[in-house]
């Protein structure tokens, strides 16, 4: 990020802070009280929104005594519709549409938003909740530049206010198992995982029927922009925004996040050592700048040792589905596949192998890690059981103040891999951090 879009977002944050003193004091203990009820407003009133982060909200709604009061959407019509569309799944409430988060703010009605606009809004948006004094629900990625990353970090701890990230995964109970699992010594340490994220779908991301309908007078591409550099309305890179450096990097900010960020949770490692990235539009030229293949290597481990550690080999592809989408986690001993929530000894060291080195067999024992969220989807709401899980761990954090399961520091650390993927992408370089400064490094040079 330049330097003068720092200071642009810096500066909107702080008067952010400014406009949120008066309104904390006086009305945010009303969250604080078990009974009373927790209202929220939605930001951003896309297909993320009203396919996941909604129906999982009304879910628990009721149980939790939440409830939508408003909607906050620079376009008219996605936020006139989103409007509608929430009042209607409330059974008929009254939800007011506002046309920007100043407006939003400026209530007093408001106590909680979800966030779910455009990739690299996610932390200025964010940044901007906890500065007004609300909890949040953020989308992931949390941010795809690391000076947006320490931005949103350090707003939330500095405010108190209960953030949960949208890496659902966190909340998904086969996942916690494996967690448990990995961490109590039974699985050996991991010397290798295998992610992939394969579809074949050329309409991936993009909206043709719906671009035409968006015209500039009807939104606020300034506001839209926000902390990013001037360019010419462009309803394409509004509507089809993960298709476009710099409002998204594609592949790793919608897919390799969520992979990823069950890296640093299993192992407790904050970040890559380092990463190296190649691939490129192969197939699909339809004027998009982001990548449809991506294969990324990362190595992991002890920073102080480097005879310890894996890789973690991701790749993704948006040309050819055979492979789908896998997550699979080696040892010496076998193997643990996310995928189908299973322990095997698939590849671990066999007596015969074992005999020849006058080494003991590592064979592990197969056993299931549950299906539990596989269930179909809700039939009243339509929510995805682990966006689910994750929002009623939000709603509960809410009321009790503890810290979610998907934290802004466990957001930051997908954030970092996700920048040390993405500077990878972008220079060709092979990728380093630097723990002190908090900045990526490419070519010996710090990046961001």
């Amino acid at each position: 990020m330049s330097e003068i879009t720092r200071r642009g977002f810096m500066k909107q944050a702080g008067i952010a802070a400014a406009a949120a003193t008066v309104w904390d004091a006086k009305s945010y203990a009303a969250i604080l009280g078990a009974n009373d009820r927790v209202r929220t407003a939605v930001i951003g009133a896309g297909d993320r929104m009203r396919s996941a982060l909604i129906p999982s909200f009304l879910q628990h709604a009721k149980e939790m005594n939440f409830e939508f009061v408003a909607v906050s959407d620079i376009w008219n019509k996605r936020r006139e519709d989103g409007a509608a569309f929430v009042s209607k799944k409330m059974g008929g409430g009254k939800v007011d549409a506002v046309r920007n988060n100043d407006e939003l703010y400026a209530r007093n009605d408001v106590d909680a938003v979800l966030i779910a606009t455009a990739d690299f809004q996610h932390a200025m948006h964010g940044v901007e909740a906890v500065n007004h004094g609300r909890d949040a629900y953020v989308e992931k990625p949390m941010a795809h530049t690391m000076s947006d990353a320490r931005a949103i970090r350090d707003a939330v701890h500095k405010s108190g206010k209960i953030v949960q990230i949208g890496t659902q995964r966190r909340s998904t109970p086969s996942y916690q198992r494996a967690y448990d699992y990995i961490r109590s010594g039974e699985f050996g340490d991991i010397v290798n995982v295998e992610m992939t994220w394969n579809v074949n779908q050329p309409g991936r991301w993009r909206r043709p029927d719906v671009v035409p309908l968006l015209k500039e007078a009807d939104t606020d591409w300034k506001r839209y922009l926000g902390n990013q550099p001037f360019e010419p309305f462009d309803a394409r890179k509004y509507l089809e925004f993960r298709l476009f450096w710099p409002y998204s990097s594609g592949i790793p900010d919608q897919w390799l996040v969520h992979q990823i960020d069950t890296v640093h949770w299993f192992t407790g490692y904050p970040h890559p050592r380092s990463v190296v990235a190649n691939g490129g539009i192969y197939a699909w030229h339809d004027g998009r700048r982001n990548w449809d293949t991506l294969t990324a290597v990362f190595d992991y481990g002890p920073l102080d040792d480097m005879n310890k550690g894996f890789q973690v080999i991701y790749s993704s592809r948006q040309t050819n589905e055979a492979g789908g989408v896998k997550e699979i986690y080696r040892s010496v001993g076998g193997s643990l596949d996310m995928d189908k929530q299973l322990v095997t000894n698939e590849g671990g060291l066999t007596a015969k192998y074992a005999a020849e080195m006058k080494m003991q067999p590592r064979q592990l024992k197969t056993f299931s890690l549950g299906d539990v969220e596989k269930v179909s989807n809700d039939a009243n709401t339509g929510a995805d059981p682990q966006t689910s899980a994750n929002m009623r761990n939000w709603m509960e954090c809410v009321r009790n103040r503890k810290t979610p399961n998907a934290s802004v520091d466990a957001g930051y650390s997908h954030s970092v891999a996700l920048c040390m993927c993405i500077a990878a992408m972008q220079t060709g370089a092979k990728v380093t951090f630097d723990d002190k400064t908090q900045q990526v490094v490419a070519g010996g040079k710090h990046v961001g």
